[in-house]
Protein backbone atom coordinates (compact mmCIF):
# COMPACT_ATOMS: atom_id res chain seq x y z
CA UNK A 1 0.00 0.00 0.00
CA UNK A 2 2.92 2.35 1.06
CA UNK A 3 4.52 1.61 -2.23
CA UNK A 4 1.86 2.42 -3.75
CA UNK A 5 1.41 6.19 -2.23
CA UNK A 6 4.75 6.42 -3.40
CA UNK A 7 4.47 5.90 -6.83
CA UNK A 8 0.94 8.13 -6.88
CA UNK A 9 2.88 10.73 -5.41
CA UNK A 10 5.87 10.61 -7.64
CA UNK A 11 3.26 10.46 -11.02
CA UNK A 12 1.94 13.26 -9.53
CA UNK A 13 5.16 15.31 -9.14
CA UNK A 14 5.86 14.32 -12.96
CA UNK A 15 3.15 15.64 -14.38
CA UNK A 16 2.79 18.73 -12.63
CA UNK A 17 7.13 19.87 -13.78
CA UNK A 18 6.02 18.50 -17.23
CA UNK A 19 2.80 20.82 -17.37
CA UNK A 20 4.94 23.07 -16.44
CA UNK A 21 7.49 22.87 -18.73
CA UNK A 22 5.21 22.53 -21.94
CA UNK A 23 3.04 25.43 -23.45
CA UNK A 24 -0.47 25.05 -23.11
CA UNK A 25 -2.36 24.08 -26.01
CA UNK A 26 -3.78 27.26 -27.03
CA UNK A 27 -0.72 29.21 -26.59
CA UNK A 28 0.33 27.82 -29.97
CA UNK A 29 -0.73 29.45 -32.91
CA UNK A 30 0.23 28.17 -36.68
CA UNK A 31 -0.14 29.14 -39.82
CA UNK A 32 1.40 28.18 -43.58
CA UNK A 33 1.86 29.81 -46.44
CA UNK A 34 2.60 28.43 -49.92
CA UNK A 35 5.41 30.13 -51.53
CA UNK A 36 4.86 29.12 -55.46
CA UNK A 37 1.28 30.70 -55.56
CA UNK A 38 2.57 33.76 -53.92
CA UNK A 39 5.31 33.93 -56.05
CA UNK A 40 2.71 33.70 -59.19
CA UNK A 41 0.88 35.89 -57.94
CA UNK A 42 1.86 38.78 -56.40
CA UNK A 43 2.81 42.08 -58.23
CA UNK A 44 6.76 41.20 -58.54
CA UNK A 45 6.15 37.89 -59.63
CA UNK A 46 3.75 38.61 -62.65
CA UNK A 47 5.79 40.62 -63.99
CA UNK A 48 8.83 38.68 -63.35
CA UNK A 49 7.00 35.83 -65.12
CA UNK A 50 6.08 38.39 -68.21
CA UNK A 51 9.52 39.78 -68.62
CA UNK A 52 11.14 36.05 -68.11
CA UNK A 53 8.52 34.42 -70.49
CA UNK A 54 9.54 37.02 -73.14
CA UNK A 55 13.07 36.59 -72.80
CA UNK A 56 12.48 32.48 -73.49
CA UNK A 57 10.12 33.49 -76.66
CA UNK A 58 13.22 35.43 -77.78
CA UNK A 59 15.53 33.17 -76.77
CA UNK A 60 13.19 30.24 -78.96
CA UNK A 61 12.88 32.36 -81.59
CA UNK A 62 16.31 32.90 -82.48
CA UNK A 63 17.36 29.05 -81.37
CA UNK A 64 14.64 27.61 -84.30
CA UNK A 65 15.82 30.49 -86.75
CA UNK A 66 19.10 28.34 -86.40
CA UNK A 67 18.10 25.04 -86.01
CA UNK A 68 16.22 25.96 -89.82
CA UNK A 69 19.21 27.16 -91.36
CA UNK A 70 21.02 23.72 -89.96
CA UNK A 71 18.19 21.95 -91.29
CA UNK A 72 18.53 23.32 -94.49
CA UNK A 73 22.18 22.88 -95.27
CA UNK A 74 21.42 18.96 -94.47
CA UNK A 75 18.50 18.41 -97.02
CA UNK A 76 20.56 20.35 -98.94
CA UNK A 77 23.53 17.69 -98.78
CA UNK A 78 21.39 14.79 -98.64
CA UNK A 79 19.74 15.58 -102.26
CA UNK A 80 22.18 17.96 -104.24
CA UNK A 81 25.37 16.61 -102.56
CA UNK A 82 26.47 13.32 -104.92
CA UNK A 83 25.99 16.23 -107.80
CA UNK A 84 28.46 18.53 -106.65
CA UNK A 85 31.89 18.11 -107.24
CA UNK A 86 34.28 17.65 -104.36
CA UNK A 87 35.02 20.74 -103.32
CA UNK A 88 31.86 22.20 -103.40
CA UNK A 89 30.66 19.35 -101.64
CA UNK A 90 33.47 19.82 -98.88
CA UNK A 91 32.21 23.56 -98.50
CA UNK A 92 29.48 22.82 -97.75
CA UNK A 93 30.05 20.39 -95.09
CA UNK A 94 31.95 22.34 -93.57
CA UNK A 95 29.24 25.06 -93.27
CA UNK A 96 26.57 22.29 -92.04
CA UNK A 97 29.29 21.20 -89.04
CA UNK A 98 30.01 24.95 -88.35
CA UNK A 99 26.26 25.56 -87.98
CA UNK A 100 25.21 22.35 -86.20
CA UNK A 101 28.22 23.52 -83.01
CA UNK A 102 27.03 27.01 -83.35
CA UNK A 103 23.54 26.25 -82.65
CA UNK A 104 24.80 23.30 -79.84
CA UNK A 105 26.30 25.89 -78.45
CA UNK A 106 24.05 28.34 -78.31
CA UNK A 107 20.99 26.39 -77.48
CA UNK A 108 23.30 25.53 -74.03
CA UNK A 109 24.16 28.61 -73.50
CA UNK A 110 21.05 30.28 -73.37
CA UNK A 111 19.29 27.09 -71.56
CA UNK A 112 22.06 28.15 -68.85
CA UNK A 113 21.22 32.40 -68.73
CA UNK A 114 17.89 31.23 -68.57
CA UNK A 115 18.16 28.84 -65.61
CA UNK A 116 20.62 31.27 -64.33
CA UNK A 117 18.01 34.43 -64.71
CA UNK A 118 15.03 32.01 -63.25
CA UNK A 119 16.99 31.57 -59.98
CA UNK A 120 18.33 35.32 -59.67
CA UNK A 121 14.98 36.63 -59.93
CA UNK A 122 13.25 33.56 -57.96
CA UNK A 123 15.60 34.04 -55.11
CA UNK A 124 14.91 38.09 -54.86
CA UNK A 125 11.28 37.68 -54.47
CA UNK A 126 11.20 34.69 -52.30
CA UNK A 127 13.83 36.44 -49.93
CA UNK A 128 11.02 39.37 -49.88
CA UNK A 129 8.08 37.26 -49.47
CA UNK A 130 10.31 35.64 -45.71
CA UNK A 131 10.76 39.01 -44.66
CA UNK A 132 7.03 39.79 -45.11
CA UNK A 133 6.52 35.99 -43.66
CA UNK A 134 8.30 36.91 -40.27
CA UNK A 135 7.00 40.25 -39.99
CA UNK A 136 3.55 38.94 -40.02
CA UNK A 137 4.55 36.16 -38.07
CA UNK A 138 5.98 38.48 -35.22
CA UNK A 139 2.93 40.51 -35.10
CA UNK A 140 -0.08 37.78 -35.12
CA UNK A 141 1.75 35.80 -32.43
CA UNK A 142 2.38 32.90 -35.01
CA UNK A 143 4.40 30.19 -32.91
CA UNK A 144 5.51 28.89 -36.04
CA UNK A 145 4.70 29.56 -39.99
CA UNK A 146 5.56 26.37 -42.29
CA UNK A 147 5.65 26.51 -45.83
CA UNK A 148 2.75 24.46 -46.99
CA UNK A 149 5.47 22.41 -49.55
CA UNK A 150 6.75 20.64 -46.15
CA UNK A 151 3.51 20.27 -44.94
CA UNK A 152 1.02 16.89 -45.22
CA UNK A 153 -1.83 19.02 -44.90
CA UNK A 154 -3.40 21.89 -43.00
CA UNK A 155 -6.84 23.25 -42.65
CA UNK A 156 -7.82 26.41 -45.06
CA UNK A 157 -8.08 28.91 -42.33
CA UNK A 158 -4.28 28.73 -41.32
CA UNK A 159 -3.38 29.48 -44.97
CA UNK A 160 -2.04 33.21 -44.96
CA UNK A 161 -1.06 33.15 -47.92
CA UNK A 162 -3.32 35.88 -49.37
CA UNK A 163 -2.25 38.28 -46.69
CA UNK A 164 1.52 37.77 -47.36
CA UNK A 165 0.93 38.77 -51.32
CA UNK A 166 -1.47 41.79 -50.04
CA UNK A 167 1.31 43.00 -47.49
CA UNK A 168 4.29 42.73 -50.35
CA UNK A 169 2.54 44.40 -52.97
CA UNK A 170 1.70 47.16 -50.50
CA UNK A 171 5.21 48.06 -50.01
CA UNK A 172 5.83 48.54 -53.79
CA UNK A 173 9.55 48.16 -53.71
CA UNK A 174 12.31 47.08 -55.53
CA UNK A 175 12.49 43.33 -55.26
CA UNK A 176 15.08 41.98 -53.31
CA UNK A 177 14.94 44.85 -51.19
CA UNK A 178 12.65 44.23 -48.36
CA UNK A 179 14.44 44.34 -44.78
CA UNK A 180 18.00 42.90 -44.37
CA UNK A 181 18.23 43.13 -48.38
CA UNK A 182 18.53 46.98 -47.87
CA UNK A 183 21.46 48.15 -47.84
CA UNK A 184 23.12 44.60 -46.68
CA UNK A 185 22.18 45.50 -43.03
CA UNK A 186 21.31 42.75 -40.31
CA UNK A 187 17.61 42.96 -39.45
CA UNK A 188 16.40 43.21 -35.54
CA UNK A 189 13.96 40.06 -37.03
CA UNK A 190 16.90 38.63 -38.17
CA UNK A 191 19.26 38.86 -34.81
CA UNK A 192 16.05 37.80 -32.93
CA UNK A 193 15.84 34.82 -35.08
CA UNK A 194 19.68 33.60 -34.63
CA UNK A 195 19.39 34.28 -30.52
CA UNK A 196 16.29 32.14 -30.45
CA UNK A 197 18.80 29.35 -33.02
CA UNK A 198 15.60 30.13 -35.39
CA UNK A 199 16.65 30.30 -39.29
CA UNK A 200 16.74 34.07 -40.08
CA UNK A 201 14.55 34.76 -43.15
CA UNK A 202 17.28 34.93 -45.87
CA UNK A 203 17.82 31.19 -44.58
CA UNK A 204 14.18 30.45 -45.64
CA UNK A 205 14.72 32.39 -48.87
CA UNK A 206 17.19 30.93 -49.88
CA UNK A 207 15.68 27.48 -48.94
CA UNK A 208 12.75 28.15 -50.62
CA UNK A 209 13.81 29.61 -53.94
CA UNK A 210 15.65 26.24 -54.80
CA UNK A 211 11.92 24.44 -54.35
CA UNK A 212 10.41 28.06 -56.29
CA UNK A 213 10.61 29.62 -59.61
CA UNK A 214 8.90 32.06 -61.38
CA UNK A 215 8.99 29.76 -64.39
CA UNK A 216 6.08 28.03 -63.37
Amino acid sequence: MRQRLFIGALFGAFLAVTSAAVPAHADLKFAYVDVQRALNECDAGKRAKAEFQGRVTSVEAKLQRQQNEVQSLKDEMEKKGMLMNPDQRQSLQDQYVEKLKNFERDYKDSKDELQAKDQEVTAKIVHDLAQVIRTLGERDNYTMVFEKGSILWGAPGIDITDQVIRSYNAMHVTIGSVGEGAGGGVSRASVRAEQAGASAPSDFGSDAAKKSTISK
